[in-house]
């Protein structure tokens, strides 16, 4: 049965779902960021499983995602004061918190670390499927390591095909990058990878937040090395919104764009639009699918816009920088 899709809507594919995570199987799932592919957090052997099937090293630790607060206890030690200012304004959505681990979360889970990362999924699916499974889900995103994040059940096909027992189809992901990651476990909140919740957002809840240097090759949370989210057609980010690359005669090029209003160059041989009016949030939904088109085309190069840096903005620029060429 392995590499299935099931429309969530079912009720009976949910509670498949959940009798295969209690069997140690590995189950890929809707949330509003990307499809995750998730085991029992408490099962090292099925955690195994994931690292095996998406190719991933074991020093980058996966997030665990729960559906209620009795959930959190399960997992990690202690949550401090900002912690639960956070979870009270964010929680559920896209937002991942970095705190002290239970010891009975096994340490492949965690990279060997003592901390573990927490979120729980704004996503009906998710939320009902972690309630089926009886237990907290260790999920990285559902693709094979490295490469631009899954954010139909399809993408999943794609890159895992029969290394997944089965795959909930919840449709698009309404959100489309990964979550806010925050480490809650220093003297000073420390934002980790940024996310569609911004630090704007954070800062008025929490007051001041650190950053973290955007590369770490020693991650304490997914995300943080320097080529991630890439794709197999290298990638180059313009230096502007009006930058004009200068193209070899023979070469088979894409372009990224953020609007309708960018300019059109019949030079490219495909051009994806993110957003026609611009929209920070359309683009962010629509942007690991438009990379993932692109990259089928057997293109020599993708060319692509940059952003403001402002809200979202970060965010997507973080991920085009991590799938460009260093």
């Amino acid at each position: 049965m392995k590499g299935v899709i099931l429309s969530a809507t079912d009720s009976e594919s949910i509670r498949l779902a959940g009798k295969i995570i209690k069997t140690g199987g590995l189950v890929a799932f809707p949330t509003e960021t990307v499809y995750g592919l998730g085991c029992d957090v408490m099962n090292a052997d099925a955690a195994a499983k994931i690292f095996e099937a998406k190719r991933r090293p074991q020093f980058d630790p996966l997030i665990v995602h729960i559906a209620d607060l009795s959930q959190l206890g399960t997992v990690i030690i202690s949550l401090p004061p900002i912690g639960h200012k956070l979870i009270d304004e964010f929680w559920p959505g896209p937002l991942t918190l970095v705190l002290p681990k239970q010891p009975t979360v096994p340490d492949l889970v965690t990279a060997g670390l003592s901390t573990v990362a927490v979120r729980m999924p704004n996503h009906p699916i998710a939320q009902a499927f972690i309630r089926e499974a009886a237990t907290p889900i260790a999920a990285p995103s559902a693709n094979l390591f490295g490469y631009v994040s899954p954010t139909t059940a399809q993408h999943v096909v794609d890159g895992l095909g029969n290394n997944v027992d089965l795959i909930l189809d919840g449709g698009p992901c309404p959100v489309g990058v990964e979550s806010t990651i925050v480490s809650l476990v220093g003297s000073q909140p420390e934002l980790l990878r940024p996310g569609s919740i911004t630090i704007e957002q954070l800062s008025s809840v929490i007051g001041s937040i650190r950053r973290s240097p955007s590369v770490n090759q020693k991650p304490i949370a997914p995300g943080q090395l320097s080529r991630h989210y890439a794709t197999q057609t290298p990638v180059t980010i313009l230096a502007s919104a009006e930058a004009r690359p200068v193209l070899k005669d023979d070469e088979r090029a894409g372009l990224l764009v953020f609007s309708q209003a960018s300019r059109r160059d019949s030079r490219f041989t495909a051009v994806e639009v993110l957003s026609a009016t611009g929209d920070l949030r359309e683009a962010a939904r629509r942007l690991f699918a438009a990379l993932r088109r692109l990259d089928s085309l057997g293109l020599d190069r993708i060319y692509t816009e940059p952003c403001k840096e402002e809200g979202l903005g970060v965010a997507i620029m973080d991920r085009l920088r991590r799938c460009a060429e260093p």
